[in-house]
């Protein structure tokens, strides 16, 4: 009897498919802040599986403690300002429109108060560009490429710098087992088994010789449709 394809099992949801979600610190994401700026010192730094980049640890004047993603350059003891008008100054959190023309960014909010969606990883940043005097908007510059830029309200929030951990891909895994410990951290299929080199009762491209089209139609059923789905052509 054929077994179940790994994209079959992937959407039953067993255990080995779902996000480890109770080995993850905290969600990171920004507080709601206040119009004036508050001071908040770094009192400590943290790694977490769900992130690839190191989060900062801040006590606001209030008491709060707060998670958010640490910017390079950064140490214990420094101090940031968190609000809608606070400086622009290394790991503060502040309003897009609030910041001059020419600040590098990270954190970025793609709308207001969704606490952070774009350019979270290491080593990532933006260039704030301009501000449109008649719209209020700003325009920013992606650092992942020369061309894509945004322009987004200047409610949205984002946190001044640039993310810590650049140049965490330049250095290779050397051994699989490594690799194999990074992945097992998130619950990621590892490693890719080609279906060819499955066998027959594994996989529909598996045993001795292919032998036959790799091409599929739309309406294939779950344990076939492998391969080039509904190909115009192929090679």
């Amino acid at each position: 009897m054929g077994k179940m394809l790994i994209n079959q099992r992937r959407g039953k949801g067993s255990p080995a498919f779902r996000t480890p979600g109770h080995r993850f610190l905290c969600n990171v994401e920004y507080p709601p802040l206040p119009s004036e700026a508050m001071r908040a010192q770094v009192i400590g730094f943290a790694l977490d599986p769900a992130h690839s980049t190191p989060l900062m640890l801040l006590r606001a004047e209030d008491g709060r403690e707060i998670y958010l993603i640490a910017p390079e350059g950064i140490a214990i003891n420094d101090e940031v300002e968190l609000g809608v008008n606070a400086a622009a100054k290394i790991g503060s959190v502040s309003s897009l429109g609030a910041l001059p023309d020419g600040t590098p960014i990270f954190n970025l909010e793609l709308k207001p108060r969704d606490g952070g969606k774009a350019l979270r990883a290491t080593g990532s940043g933006g260039t704030l560009i301009s501000h449109d005097e008649e719209t209020g908007r700003v325009t920013i510059k992606m650092s992942t490429s020369s061309k894509r830029v945004l322009v987004l309200s200047p409610e949205c929030r984002a946190t001044v710098g640039v993310a810590a951990g650049g140049g965490r891909l330049d250095k290779p895994f050397k051994k699989a087992g490594s690799k194999r410990k990074m992945m097992e951290a998130r619950n990621k299929y590892y490693p890719i088994v080609r279906g060819t080199a499955m066998n027959a009762n594994e996989h529909p491209h598996g045993g001795k010789s292919f032998g036959k089209s790799s091409t599929r139609a739309r309406g294939t059923p779950p344990g076939k449709k492998v391969g080039h789905i509904a190909a115009r052509q192929t090679g």
